[in-house]
């Protein structure tokens, strides 16, 4: 039974890792586009090709107003999940050892 007990810890780190970097990514995409960046730079195209998955769907289902607020949005997400799914998951595993 310890075997699936790390393997769920494993799981929920690696996830907590992912939303970690996921979260820094949207939140250097939104500091960058207070400066009008460079769109041919490899930084900016790499930002753009990484968080626009996570930003676009958001902005469909969101009417368009003055600013964007689909990265504060996806704050949200990434905060919950981390204090939803994350700990979930490390609890389980804690609890089968």
């Amino acid at each position: 039974m310890f075997i699936m007990s790390n393997l769920i810890i494993a799981v929920a780190k690696m996830i907590d890792i992912i939303l970690t970097i996921a979260y820094w990514l949207i939140l250097v995409r939104a500091l960058i586009s207070w400066v009008n960046p460079d769109p041919y730079n490899a930084i900016v195209q790499f930002l753009y090709k990484t968080t626009e998955p996570m930003l676009s769907p958001i902005r469909r289902l969101i009417p368009p107003m003055g600013i964007d607020i689909s990265p504060i949005i996806v704050f949200f997400v990434i905060l919950f999940m981390k204090s939803f799914l994350v700990i979930t998951l490390y609890d389980i595993g804690m609890r089968m050892r």
